[in-house]
């Protein structure tokens, strides 16, 4: 593509703005992407369909390259979505693919894929950083890895965030 071309990014918005968000966008003419959830909620008095979005705290923008830190100044956006330190860019197919799911499926849940028990795992920082061990168990933000070395098991305590699966 080329470098001015735009391109898709995810905004973290504040929390229950995200229709707000993606109102504004339409307003000034940013094509945006909210995707919205049909949900039927229950009052005391009645049943009523209601539109959540999908992605809680997050809008899709297609903006230019040199016009993208622009949308940090709209009310409601917070900062971009970032992978390896820059705004993280998502792929036309991949919203297309959000939008077909959306048009053949109701009520549909996000759920994030994370750590696993019993999966393979590499720690990324600390003293312990590019050994690998087995995922013993998860507990809030704390995860208990076996490291297997020199014939001895042992296992330790490790921030979720400073594992990574092992493919």
């Amino acid at each position: 593509m080329p470098e001015n071309s735009p391109y898709w990014y995810a905004v973290n918005t504040r929390p229950r703005w995200e229709k707000k968000v993606a109102q504004i966008l339409d307003s000034k003419g940013i094509e945006n992407y909210c995707p919205l959830n049909k949900v039927v909620r229950q009052w005391s008095d009645r049943k009523k369909v209601i539109l959540e979005p999908i992605f809680k705290c997050y809008v899709f923008v297609k903006v230019d390259e040199q016009k993208k830190w622009d949308l940090k100044r709209i009310d409601g956006i917070l900062n971009y979505v970032y992978w390896l330190g820059k705004p993280a860019k998502i792929k036309e197919e991949e919203i297309n693919i959000i939008k077909k799911f959306l048009n053949e499926f109701e009520d549909v849940h996000v759920e994030q894929i994370g750590l696993q028990v019993n999966q393979r795992v590499r720690i990324k920082q600390g003293v312990l950083m590019n050994y690998e061990g087995i995922l013993l168990e998860v507990s809030g933000s704390r995860a208990f890895v076996k490291l297997e070395s020199m014939g001895l098991q042992l296992s330790a305590h490790f921030d979720k965030k400073n594992l990574e699966k092992i493919v």
